[in-house]
């Protein structure tokens, strides 16, 4: 049995031989065949922008001009205001995204914006303010669809921690990756993020020349920060904004004010009448001489030293009115009334007689 074995072997050696003797040579590839890409797409980002039910029209339109601006981007359907935040973790997990913009509005006035990096964290919450969108503006710029854009921002990002987290979010969530399937290899638009009066500033223009010349885009709007979480859509909270004010008590001030339009009206002419001098200030009445003719100037200087004068006095003596002369006008009325007289009182007379 031994040597049957080891006979078996070597037949089996000897026949790999030949095979691997004999093996074909490699096709060549022909010229009507694609070319196997190669894969360059490492940076795989994908943002999940949706809203809950109660945003208004314009907050929508701005909804869909950022996914116009993101070809990175992935649509869903409306969340219902009943779930929980931590909901959006599982639906970004099932379209496979890692990072998300959810619109939150309150009475259809208010918008709420979210970022978030899925499923670990962080993730902030803004307030929006100032929305305009791209069909609302009606600007001159226009852009490639699908285009990568350039991230400009300002320095006071590097000046503070909190500036220099929500950066980095904004980066990986508004950064179009590199040789992204549905972008397009182009430069030809600048996004801005600015830090003006504690609030972050969006901007989208159109790069025109390499001189710098740039032609607004939109949309545009206005990003007030108010907390930074450490998870995703929650978990502690790493930094709060000290000056922000929600717009329900903001509405509630203005309201207040002018509520007290009325008292502090009647407040105000309390404290002007109360500090109202006597006499504001003394004049000259010799400064008054050059203006107008100066021989009436200076009888009218001096008829106010004699009034004054009378006052001080105490022999002021009404005015005598100026007699009337008589004229020929005059002459002729007053004999035409006598005349009339004369002829009534002839009249009466011969009427009593007939009495008689």
């Amino acid at each position: 049995m031994g040597k049957f074995n080891t006979i078996k072997r070597k037949l089996k050696e000897i026949k790999e031989e030949d095979v691997s003797d004999n093996e074909l040579p490699v096709k060549i590839r022909s010229s009507d065949e694609p070319i196997p890409k190669k894969v360059k797409w490492t940076n795989k980002q994908r943002v999940l922008i949706f809203a809950s039910r109660g945003i208004s029209h314009r907050d929508r339109h701005l909804m869909k001009d950022l996914r116009t601006l993101m070809p990175h981007s992935k649509p869903e359907s409306k969340m219902e205001r009943k779930d929980d935040l931590f909901v959006i973790n599982e639906i970004c997990e099932m379209k496979n995204c890692n990072k998300c913009i959810l619109f939150e509005g309150r009475l259809k006035r208010d918008l709420y914006m979210w970022i978030g990096n899925v499923p670990d964290g962080p993730s902030a919450k803004f307030l929006v303010q100032n929305v305009h969108t791209m069909a609302e503006l009606k600007l001159t710029g226009n852009c490639l669809k699908g285009s990568r854009p350039l991230l400009s921002f300002d320095e006071n990002f590097t000046k503070n921690a909190h500036y220099s987290l929500l950066k980095e979010l904004l980066v990986q969530i508004f950064g179009t990756p590199n040789h992204h399937p549905k972008s397009q290899p182009f430069t030809d638009h600048v996004i801005t993020f600015s830090i003006v009066d504690n609030r972050i500033w969006f901007r989208n223009y159109q790069i025109l020349s390499e001189d710098g010349a740039l032609a607004e885009i939109g949309p545009r709007f206005v990003l007030n920060p108010i907390k930074i979480f450490d998870g995703s859509f929650g978990g502690e909270a790493l930094w709060e904004n000290p000056r922000y004010v929600s717009p329900a008590l903001y509405r509630r001030q203005l309201k207040q004010a002018a509520s007290t339009k009325y008292e502090n009206r009647l407040d105000k002419k309390m404290y002007y009448e109360a500090t109202r001098p006597e006499q504001s200030y003394q004049l000259n009445p010799v400064d008054e001489i050059f203006t107008g003719e100066p021989l009436e100037k200076a009888t009218e200087i001096l008829n106010r030293e004699k009034e004054y004068m009378q006052i001080i006095e105490g022999e002021k003596k009404p005015e005598r009115r100026p007699k009337k002369t008589k004229t020929k006008e005059n002459k002729v009325s007053v004999k035409t009334n006598k005349f009339k007289k004369q002829k009534h009182g002839k009249k009466k007379i011969k009427g009593m007689k007939r009495k008689m």
